[in-house]
């Protein structure tokens, strides 16, 4: 069956890779403050998910039709430590130095609220990926910064963007590490008999 594909996010990355595999969605952002309560990368993301798809959802009256909210968080983890978003750009150079040719995580927490035939279920996963990235030196790292690329990103950087260069390579979902993993969204809905495509 057919369902409305809702993204309770503002990423444009999100928003990309779902066009990209040619699914029709809506982007209503969810609004509400981020309450992390878990320091666990897994448990994190799956919190921060959760969220994103429950205001967005709950903005939603019930008569909204056969939908599908997708709430979405990634977060870096490097040695078990979660790195969000820099808050500027000094925060940007120091996690790069962190991240400076070593071997990391980036996790994906991914909600969706199914509404359809007046019943709701909430499906709820994380991926992981493993990130090798190359030695990078303080000027490359401070060149990078100054594009100003980092600064909205988890673990300040983007594989898809100018940092593909100091990639070495990835153990898992590439997507993933953009921020959206669009591949176990698609068969998990697919198991449950949900078309979004």
């Amino acid at each position: 069956m057919k369902y409305r594909l809702i993204l309770a996010s503002a990423s444009p990355r999100r928003r990309e890779i779902l066009a990209q595999v040619g699914a029709e969605f809506e982007v209503i952002p969810a609004k509400g403050e981020e309450l992390l309560t878990s320091t666990e990368p897994k448990e994190a993301v799956l919190q921060l998910s959760c969220q994103k798809a429950e205001e967005t959802a709950g903005r939603l009256s019930g008569d909204a039709g056969n939908i599908v909210v997708l709430g979405a968080d990634t977060i870096v983890s490097l040695d078990g430590a979660i790195l969000g978003k820099p808050k500027d750009k000094k925060d940007a150079v120091r996690m790069l130095g962190l991240l400076n040719g070593r071997e990391h995580s980036v996790f994906t927490g991914v909600t969706m609220i199914v509404r359809g035939d007046g019943k709701e279920q909430i499906i709820s996963f994380y991926e992981e990926t493993r990130v090798f990235m190359y030695p990078m030196t303080k000027e490359q790292i401070q060149a990078y910064t100054e594009t100003g690329e980092p600064l909205d990103k988890a673990g300040a950087y983007g594989i898809q963007g100018k940092c593909a260069v100091y990639i070495e390579k990835i153990v898992g979902d590439y997507y993933n590490v953009v921020g959206l993993p669009v591949a176990a969204i698609y068969q998990n809905l697919e198991k449950s008999g949900i078309e979004i495509l």
